[in-house]
């Protein structure tokens, strides 16, 4: 009976014992789901966009545009919470130490930069320069606006490097001005001036300057001073910049970068309904326009690589310039007390083919579009690289937060 007993009591404990079990597995399957329920709504695996968001563009099939790409980058960076360094770590990439081809090369010998700097052929070179300006400005110029261009250079000072990329072909005409000897002159028939930037301001090449004016020309100056406008943009921390726009014949088309008259620089402003989603975001804030703007050397560094190859007319950059520098809203601005008109000239205009026997520029469609471009194959070139220019960008930043691109 003993020995009965004994076996008797055995079995209620392994039966006891498997019940425990039982219960353990099941209450740490019962937590397992949970915790991966909360992290599954933590870590979504889409992005939802509020039905607020609408597009700043008001062409309705254009419905991809700006303002997914400013949600995607918010999104993601608020994901990132407050270890704001976790997310730009992200985002940076491999630097080797030496440049891409001078592997074989002693460091002390390579030189990875230049510049624009004139030397003479004889002497000694460390005597070549009399002066080393700190300052790169450039212009996309036809010879009908030397008259501008003219009026605009001389508001730059000796500081100053002065680039002109001649879309026209004509260089040599320029020699009338004294200041034209001292200029680089770069031509290439029928191109724009980002297609030029492109090619012509790498980093490396311009990485002397500290201050890289990229404009126009049609710009009114008279009430501009270069160095002075340095000053503003130091003393404010402006990273990406442009001087307020004076309305001129329907010219303002952004509220952000129209001229204040009591403010020295502004920072944001408020748009339209339903232009921004976000009052940080452009075009209510960290945004300038293409037609004049001034980056400093590390904000080109970035903007330069964001530049695409193939798109020449750099319609979308001003949407997208934020991307550049941290935090946006405080490192972009417009400089009110230096300011410009835009004087819309269609400088472009004779650059397409002839559309239904018209020759270029007499194809006009509007008033607007025929005083900013002038010729409708032009005006649907600009529009046709915007929107490739955004989808391009869409699919990049769902790419880098780890989200496949909307079909």
């Amino acid at each position: 009976m003993a020995k009965l007993g004994s076996i008797s009591c055995r079995a209620c404990s392994g039966l006891v014992g498997k019940k425990n079990v039982t219960v353990r597995f099941t209450i740490a399957t019962i937590i397992g789901i949970v915790v991966g329920f909360l992290i599954g709504i933590s870590f979504p695996t889409k992005l939802c966009f509020p039905s607020s968001v609408i597009p700043y563009i008001e062409d309705r099939n254009w419905v991809t545009t700006q303002a997914l790409l400013n949600h995607a980058l918010t999104s993601a960076r608020n994901r990132s919470g407050n270890n704001s360094n976790d997310f730009n770590d992200t985002l940076k990439t491999y630097v080797p130490t030496k440049p891409r081809g001078a592997e074989r090369l002693p460091p002390g010998i390579i030189v990875s930069e230049s510049d624009f700097h004139l030397h003479r052929l004889w002497g000694n070179p460390d005597e070549d320069l009399t002066i080393k300006q700190k300052y790169l400005v450039t212009f996309a110029v036809g010879y009908d606006q030397k008259k501008n261009i003219d009026a605009a250079v001389k508001k730059f000072s000796e500081n100053f490097t002065i680039l002109l990329f001649h879309y026209d072909g004509r260089t040599s005409e320029w020699d009338e001005f004294e200041w034209s000897k001292r200029a680089i002159h770069v031509s290439a028939r029928r191109q724009t001036k980002w297609w030029y930037a492109k090619r012509f301001l790498h980093p490396d090449i311009v990485a002397p300057y500290e201050y890289i004016f990229i404009w126009d020309e049609d710009l009114g100056v008279e009430h501009f001073n270069a160095e002075e406008y340095i000053k503003l943009i130091k003393k404010h921390g402006l990273e990406i910049s442009q001087p307020g726009l004076m309305p001129n014949r329907g010219s303002i088309t952004w509220r952000m970068t129209e001229r204040r008259g009591d403010h020295e620089v502004h920072k944001e402003t408020k748009e339209r309904p339903g232009r921004c989603f976000d009052p940080h975001t452009p075009p209510c804030a960290a945004f300038v326009e293409i037609m004049a703007p001034v980056f400093s050397r590390d904000a080109w560094r970035c903007v330069w690589h964001m530049i695409q190859n193939d798109l020449v007319h750099g319609w979308g950059l001003d949407f997208a310039l934020r991307t550049c520098v941290e935090p946006a809203h405080e490192k972009i601005g417009v400089v009110d007390s230096q300011w410009i008109v835009h004087q819309v000239i269609p400088s472009l205009a004779n650059q397409g083919q002839a559309v239904n026997g018209k020759k270029p520029g007499e194809a006009r469609v509007c008033s607007l579009c025929w005083l900013l471009f002038g010729n409708v194959q032009v005006e649907e070139r600009c529009h046709k690289e915007w929107r490739m220019f955004q989808k391009r960008m869409e699919i990049a930043y769902y790419m880098e937060i780890g989200f496949p691109p909307p079909t």
